[in-house]
């Protein structure tokens, strides 16, 4: 069985609930503190032995390939600056893997975009990375993905769990637990009424798929939404006779897709940065007490 070495990074939507700020940028780009969320995502699939990075964008999303390429004019200015640490940083960002862009030429759904780098995966299992999910922890959240395919040689869907009046804004995974935080898929739902759920796990868009769901993919004609969706994919694999895992993540779930949780997530990464986290915690202590004054 082959060692997972790639990821896919699909990237090519067009970001709508962070317009303005996304009308000439990448979603994927805002930053948290001062690191776009993209780059976040990268590192932690590097930290967990991942050696090649594809990234599905379209259009408007040059600065994505910019942003992982060697910037001369920028690394001199920092030189003759004298800026050792900064030059440091900027030039540790094109070395962290080996970089491919494929473009997804028309948004057909998430299937769509990540069979779009098929042809580079060629048949490996290999591990998808979608732009909305960090994770705080102490072990990478792909890592733990990684090694619970290297156990089971299947499908592997990383969750979290929600409140459960939340469900309805994520795909549910109904499930048995067959080891501590791995489930055996029975059944996935694509955001149910609250109050029918049967589980509040979800898929946090993170998944390590094997070359069978590129196979299934390719042959998929689309759906009543107009998209080919990875999640109809799994759902044939599981229909065939294939068994397809969960595993509940161990970690923070830093879910970036809209505006509250991206505000949540740089308070959260902002109070571990060296540089600014102490006068944030600092900040952030002195807010609470001013208002707490306020309404007293």
């Amino acid at each position: 069985m082959s060692a997972i070495k790639k990821a896919i990074l699909p990237l090519a939507g067009f970001g709508t609930r962070f317009l303005p700020a996304t009308k000439a940028q990448p979603k994927e780009m805002l930053p948290i503190v001062d690191k776009p969320v993209v780059q976040y995502l990268v590192e932690e699939a590097v930290a967990s032995g991942i050696e090649e990075i594809i990234f599905v964008t379209g259009r408007g999303k040059r600065a994505i390939e910019d942003h992982f390429d060697i910037s001369f004019e920028l690394e001199r200015t920092l030189v003759e600056k004298s800026k050792a640490d900064l030059l440091d940083a900027v030039r540790a960002i094109s070395e962290l893997a080996k970089f491919s862009y494929v473009r997804q030429p028309m948004p057909l759904g998430d299937g769509h975009a990540v069979l779009q780098a098929a042809h580079i995966t060629k048949d490996e299992p290999v591990l998808v990375l979608f732009g909305d999910c960090i994770y705080d922890g102490s072990v990478p959240a792909s890592k733990q993905l990684i090694e619970c395919y290297e156990e089971y040689h299947k499908c592997i869907i990383g969750m979290s769990r929600v409140p459960i009046e939340e469900v309805s804004k994520f795909g549910v995974i109904e499930g048995d637990e067959v080891d501590r935080s791995v489930y055996e898929i029975r059944r996935m739902v694509e955001k149910p009424d609250p109050h029918l759920a049967k589980s509040n796990l979800v898929a946090v868009g993170k998944y390590v798929i094997t070359p069978e769901t590129f196979q299934i993919l390719s042959t998929m004609k689309r759906g009543n939404s107009g998209e080919i969706r990875l999640i109809d994919a799994f759902e044939i694999l599981m229909t065939n006779g294939e068994t397809i895992y969960g595993k509940e993540l161990d970690g923070e779930w830093l879910d970036t897709g809209d505006k509250f949780n991206f505000i949540k997530a740089t308070i959260q990464m902002g109070l571990k940065h060296p540089e600014i986290g102490e006068k944030l915690r600092a900040y952030l202590e002195e807010f609470v007490r001013e208002n707490q004054l306020c309404h007293s």
